[in-house]
């Protein structure tokens, strides 16, 4: 309910200062027409020149935080009243819509996104107008180039966080406001914007050279997000083994250089097959997912979360605090996370309806840097007896790990998985 009245309201107030600048603006001149013409043109051109590598990015990224037809949005503002600009805008902005995201974007979060489009260039033209008028600058100054970026970006930050918010209160901040490089190529966009738009002044045929420079800036999107896709597993958004792995070993080259120790903890599901055996697979999708969800919210944001496979998750704890207190603190998360996962209870419709999975538990085995070992594999080899050791007490509890000069036989013992850890 809260996030349907925060939608309407954003789509509301743009319709209404849409209708109010409408009413008050006077018929364009010959120089508007042109420029509103061009740029429309221009936009339309680069969403179909760049349509494949912007679907790419979409099914890979999902939901994106930037829109690199804010090159055009921006040029518009600079150049136009507010009332074209919106309508260079709004018709670059669907058409983008048509062209690449209507697969995954309904018409209502396309109506969403437009609004707020819409809100932001008026916003943005009003503030670089009111400087303009007072006297303080030209509209090509320095200054009031780098306000209409500043309030284009916080503006436009601003209405998509807060809805956002609204409807995930528990998102952290990267997901609300974005990355800060995704923050950073949005600058970069709008400063594109702004040569955009001095060249339209000076030649518009000179546009062509703004084209190379913006796709090879969607190629360079595009591979960080593949990137950044081929590191995650797909069924949790977890670090998968390998990225975290990589991860995992430039962290303790870091623990090298710096004191204070670093831990490592492997969480095995205890008795997971028969989630999967009982409700199928689908539920056990979700309880690996709601155990994930519990990892990340037990551990800091500097601390590596991944999962090797199956139902076994690994977690590196950075920095834990002088070597006198390390143990202590390892042993309280490892603790922490065992008692949280205990008390999980997911929750999933099913055809026969409501279905809520509960009594889960996990096995967890530690080990210290450096006392433990000095390098990864070391490390999960300790982690990985710590865990066997787990699974003979009985299961749903922590063992610290105990560094042995010779591996101990445990072929009578239940393995944790198929899968056993390595570098």
């Amino acid at each position: 309910m809260r996030l349907s009245a925060a939608i309407l309201t954003v789509e509301f107030t743009a319709i209404s200062l849409v209708v109010v600048f409408a009413a008050g603006s006077s018929a364009p001149d010959g120089r508007t027409v042109r420029d509103v013409l061009l740029i429309i043109g221009f936009g339309v051109l680069h969403t179909e020149i760049a349509r494949g590598v912007e679907q790419i990015r979409r099914r890979v990224n999902g939901e994106v935080h930037v829109n690199l037809g804010s090159v055009w949005f921006f040029a518009a503002i600079v150049l136009l009243p507010p009332i074209y600009a919106v309508l260079c805008t709004f018709v670059i902005h669907l058409h983008l819509w048509l062209r690449s995201a209507r697969p995954r974007n309904p018409v209502f979060k396309h109506l969403f996104s437009s609004a707020t489009m819409v809100l932001t260039s008026l916003a943005t033209s009003g503030v670089m107008a009111a400087v303009t008028a007072g006297g303080t600058g030209d509209r090509w100054d320095l200054h009031v180039l780098a306000l209409g970026v500043l309030v284009f970006l916080t503006v436009n930050t601003a209405l998509v966080a807060g809805v956002i918010a609204v409807n995930s209160p528990q998102s952290d901040v990267a997901s609300i406001v974005g990355e800060w490089d995704e923050n950073l190529l949005e600058v970069a966009t709008l400063c594109l914007g702004a040569l955009t738009a001095a060249v339209l002044v000076v030649n518009p045929w000179l546009v062509v050279f703004v084209f190379p420079p913006l796709l090879v800036l969607h190629r360079a999107v595009l591979v960080r997000h593949l990137e950044v896709a081929a590191s995650t597993d797909g069924k949790t958004g977890l670090l998968n083994a390998a990225a975290w792995h990589t991860r995992a070993e430039r962290e303790l080259r870091r623990a090298e250089r710096r004191s204070g120790p670093r831990a490592v903890l492997v969480i095995d599901l205890d008795h997971f097959k028969d989630v999967n055996d009982t409700h199928g697979h689908l539920a056990g999708d979700r309880v690996l997912a709601a155990v994930a969800d519990t990892l990340r919210a037990e551990v800091r944001d500097r601390d590596l979360v991944g999962r090797f496979g199956g139902e076994e998750f690994v977690v590196l704890l950075g920095a834990l605090g002088d070597p006198g207190t390390g143990s202590g603190e390892m042993q309280v998360v490892a603790e922490r996370i065992r008692v949280r996962i205990s008390e999980l209870r997911v929750e999933m419709p099913t055809a026969d309806g409501p279905l809520t999975v509960a009594g889960l538990s996990a096995s967890v085995g530690c080990s210290l840097y450096p006392d433990d070992g000095h390098d990864l594999r070391e490390l999960l080899q300790v982690a990985d007896t710590a865990l066997y050791a787990a699974k003979r007490a009985g299961r749903n509890v922590v063992r610290m790990g105990v560094r042995q000069t010779a591996p101990q036989p445990c072929a009578a013992e239940e393995p944790a998985s198929g899968h056993r850890y390595g570098v």
